[in-house]
């Protein structure tokens, strides 16, 4: 049994190639590593080493604990393999084993905000082992170990936590062992039996059905009421060559087969291999039968042949695709996160505990609406069903972290003692920022009232993906635009499957343009525009797709990605126009910064304004940012700082600012100001201590020229680390967005989430 959220499935050749693409393109693989310090100026880089890391090496040469205070040990964890038991996959060595320790790295970070450094080593050997990961301690704030085989795993793991002072955790067997726990506290709650009473079996007996099994026991499960099956049937006393876990779990029963096993048995765990369970061995279990089959890809016994045999039975598995997922995600970033904030010296028993009560506890409470609709199921609560929390619950990181950092704490091997739990779970949530927050609130908003989406430039690779994601996310309903022939060839030669996508082709549907071309005139008409020209501009499918929205026939329409911007722009002015409020359609995209996002605006349609029309676009952002659920701290952006400089530039701003100063006093707004002063809120309170957003850094930037606004969006964006969902499209009646010609595949699905959200607002 390995890592359950990583499901070594067969896959289609579409997943396949997917799979090797998402690890290819680019630069390869899944991590890197950035700094974390200014690295501008010759100064900079004077401190960053020579001379200046002189400084920190001498402090750590005297007192060995401030290699916490200067450098990143403490939150710097390694994921270490050997690849002798990879996910399913089995031995398959070291370099097989990168992909998945990256990944590994991954899920830590965006769960956790740990750093890792994912290390596989050339060596079987568990001296060799044990030696080279202890050599390496210094370096670490704790250690990972993974897809290790047993019996190897457990002197490995029982080694270094006796010879290292860091924490040290193999996940296959104590995360899968953790979710289990919880998931069985829980079950035995709805089922209304004691921990203490029940008959358990499992099938399986590598390195997480020992440790599920141990675990089981600390929790109150006697161990005379286990029986373990390997390969071989079921452990017993009178088998020879048993090694010493194994021995530990042998029964003196007369039970030799899984059959046998589960007569009256109450609960059975299975980290074995699929299929193995029939109806009838269900069938010869106790009443209110607790089910856990986390073989993957295929469980024990299939999910909805096991419930559909015996009304009574509470089922988990390790799939995503069913309910009660044991999936060890809701465990290991939030365990480390905890240990590494305390400082803690080893991931102990009570920690391990601690973590199995603190997440069978979280089931109890009120779901998050946002988790629901993450999920598309507003029918989460306590119960058959809902036995533990969804790994996508904000609320994990702020209730597992702290509960096994207060167990590290009160068992005694804590070095660093959290003294203000409040302000403990106040960092916590600013750790993961406000990035990954804002993403998530987006498509989870965007779940909950699917739209129809015009693409139109669906003869396009990428927009057919992001069109893809869209379906599978279930925030939409594609209208693909174009020759049909041609969309379907790309989708087959892709591996796309958009199976509830429909493609219109403008050409092949002149009812449409006659009826879209008479409503157009009718718009242009008193412009210049003649009946011909009208009906003649729907065989375009930026004018067709305009209309469709403007129509009611689709809710949100996307394009520009093949587009000069002012081509795909003009038709949706004409078609569907601007509302009421505005005098001027504005872009705006949003940086996703790690800080949280940022604002930018005007960065892609007008090259200057009037007074009137930046207050207009200036209230538009403001508005729209707070549809965002932010509350907008806005920066005016010039050369000048507060009058500093002359010039018509800093002198219309301050002209508008007064304006908006009068009508909304309580409006986070000022300038005009250089981008830096924007930025840092201290240097800004320094030198001006008068300004309107006190020492808070700005999050919406306005600028009043064109030029300067989309050079400040490109710059960010191509400096990398920063991604853009824009531009977003103020001012017009419906949902409508331009993508930039150089937008990916995720900046593409962020864009659609955002034009159904806006869709959903308008209606």
């Amino acid at each position: 049994m390995s890592m359950n959220y990583l499901c070594p499935v067969i896959m289609p050749t579409k997943k396949m190639n997917d799979a090797l693409s998402y690890h290819a393109d680019g630069r390869p693989g899944k991590i890197e590593v950035v700094s974390t310090k200014p690295t501008q100026t010759q100064l900079d880089l004077a401190l960053a080493y020579s001379p200046g890391v002189a400084e920190p090496c001498l402090e750590i040469a005297a007192n060995k604990e401030d290699v916490y205070k200067y450098t990143a040990k403490g939150n710097l964890v390694a994921v270490i393999s050997n690849g002798t038991a990879v996910l399913g996959l089995g031995d398959i060595g070291p370099e097989a084993s990168k992909p998945v320790m990256e990944g590994k790295g991954v899920l830590f970070k965006i769960f956790s905000d740990i750093d890792v450094f994912d290390i596989e080593l050339d060596c079987k050997d568990v001296d060799e082992f044990v030696r080279t990961v202890k050599a390496m301690e210094p370096t670490f704030g704790g250690v990972n170990l993974e897809d290790i085989k047993a019996p190897e795993s457990f002197e490995i793991e029982e080694r270094l936590k006796a010879e290292l002072n860091i924490p040290i955790m193999h996940d296959d067997q104590h995360g899968t062992a953790i979710i289990s726990g919880a998931a069985l506290l829980n079950a035995l709650k709805i089922v209304d039996k004691s921990i203490d009473s029940v008959k358990l079996v499992v099938n399986g007996a590598g390195a997480s059905a020992i440790a599920c099994s141990k675990l089981f026991i600390g929790l109150g499960v006697k161990n005379e009421n286990i029986v373990m099956l390997d390969s071989k049937g079921v452990i017993r006393k009178d088998r020879g060559n048993l090694d010493k876990y194994k021995a530990q779990f042998a029964t003196d029963r007369d039970l030799h087969e899984l059959n046998d096993a589960l007569v009256g048995a109450d609960v059975f765990v299975g980290l074995s291999k699929g299929n193995i369970l029939s109806p009838e061995m269900i069938l010869s279990m106790a009443a209110n039968p607790i089910v856990f089959a986390m073989a993957n890809p295929d469980p024990e016994i299939n999910y909805d042949m096991a419930v559909s045999t015996r009304s009574d039975i509470v089922m988990a598995t390790g799939r995503s695709d069913y309910p009660n997922q044991v999936n060890n995600v809701l465990g290991f970033p939030f365990i480390f996160r905890g240990a590494l904030d305390v400082r803690a010296t080893a991931i102990n028993e009570e920690m391990k505990l601690a973590a199995v009560r603190a997440i069978a506890g979280l089931a109890h409470e009120p779901v998050p609406e946002t988790v629901m609709m993450a999920y598309n199921d507003n029918s989460l609560s306590f119960g058959r069903e809902y036995l533990i929390p969804k790994p996508m619950d904000p609320r994990l990181l702020t209730t597992v972290a702290p509960a096994v950092a207060k167990a590290a704490m009160e068992s005694g091997v804590a070095r660093k003692p959290i003294e203000d739990w409040d302000a403990y779970k106040a960092e916590l949530r600013r750790r993961l920022g406000m990035d990954s927050d804002f993403a998530d609130r987006l498509m989870t908003k965007a779940k909950k009232s699917p739209k129809r989406v015009v693409f139109a430039e669906a003869d396009n690779v990428q927009i057919l993906r992001a069109a893809q994601i869209g379906v599978a996310e279930g925030i939409c309903q594609p209208i693909l635009m174009g020759v049909e022939e041609k969309i379907r060839g790309l989708m087959e030669e892709n591996n796309i499957d958009i199976p509830s996508a429909i493609i219109v082709d403008p050409r092949m549907d002149e009812a449409k343009r006659r009826a879209y071309g008479a409503k157009l005139f009718e718009k242009r008409g008193r412009r210049g525009m003649t009946e011909f020209e009208a009906e003649y501009a729907m065989r375009n499918r930026n004018y067709f797709g305009s209309m469709m929205v403007e129509l009611g026939e689709a809710d949100a329409f996307i394009s520009g990605l093949t587009r000069n911007y002012p081509i795909a722009l003009k038709p949706a002015l004409e078609c569907i126009g601007m509302d009421e409020s505005s005098n001027r359609v504005s872009g705006m995209h949003i940086m996703m910064s790690k800080s949280g996002p940022l604002f930018f605006a005007d960065t892609t349609v007008n090259i200057s304004y009037s007074d009137e029309q930046l207050h207009c676009m200036i209230m538009n952002v403001y508005q729209r940012v707070k549809e965002f659920q932010i509350e907008p701290r806005i920066a005016l952006i010039s050369y000048s700082n507060f009058g500093s400089s002359g010039g018509e530039n800093p002198q219309q701003l301050q002209r508008v600012l007064k304006r908006i100063q009068l009508e909304y006093p309580d409006m986070k707004i000022d300038g005009e100001m250089q981008p830096v002063y924007a930025m840092n809120g201290d240097l800004r309170f320094k030198n001006y201590p008068f300004n309107k957003l006190g020492k808070e850094a700005a999050n919406t930037y306005i600028f009043s020229q064109l030029s300067s606004g989309n050079s400040a969006y490109q710059l960010m964006r191509g400096m990398g680390g920063v991604s853009a969902i824009g531009p977003v499209l103020l001012g017009f009646k419906k949902s409508v967005h331009i993508l930039h010609h150089s937008s990916s595949v995720r900046e593409i699905v962020n864009m659609l989430a955002l034009a159904v959200t806006e869709a959903q607002d308008k209606a």
